[in-house]
């Protein structure tokens, strides 16, 4: 299967809210722009390298064991930073990856910004089932 790459804007969620309180320039919001992000619907959440990490500045929040082909790793976990696709968003916390792997989005950030993969074009496309619109279920 050929991969999905999309643009993605990662910002931290803390310098985006100072900067609308008025307290931060919006200059100063610590962010990074990616052009090649993987979307990886078998993965859980969002994950990026950490040299593209440390740019957010983001906390530590914990560190877990994760299951790979290679077998178990543990990784670090920082939170939390808005992700925006195609002018959808989405709060995430971030699993760090070792510098030289893409940036990874998986299947909790695309059911929050209603997205689905047509594997078909190869794209990542608002859900179908609510007429491409950005739709929140809950129930």
């Amino acid at each position: 299967m050929a991969r999905v790459i999309v643009t993605a804007h990662i910002e931290n969620v803390f310098d985006r809210i100072a900067a609308d309180e008025g307290r931060l320039p919006v200059a100063d919001i610590r962010a990074v722009e990616v052009t090649d992000a993987v979307v990886s619907p078998d993965s859980p959440g969002l994950s990026m390298p950490a040299k593209l990490l440390a740019r957010l500045g983001l906390q530590h929040l914990r560190s877990t064991t994760i299951r790979t082909s290679a077998g178990e790793v543990s990784v670090r976990i920082f939170g939390t930073a808005r992700l925006t696709i195609q002018g959808r968003d989405c709060p995430v916390d971030i699993t760090e990856l070792p510098d030289g792997c893409p940036v990874l989005i998986g299947q909790i950030p695309l059911e929050a910004m209603d997205f689905v993969v047509d594997r078909g074009k190869h794209a990542l496309v608002g859900n179908p089932a609510h007429g491409g619109e950005h739709v929140i279920e809950l129930y």
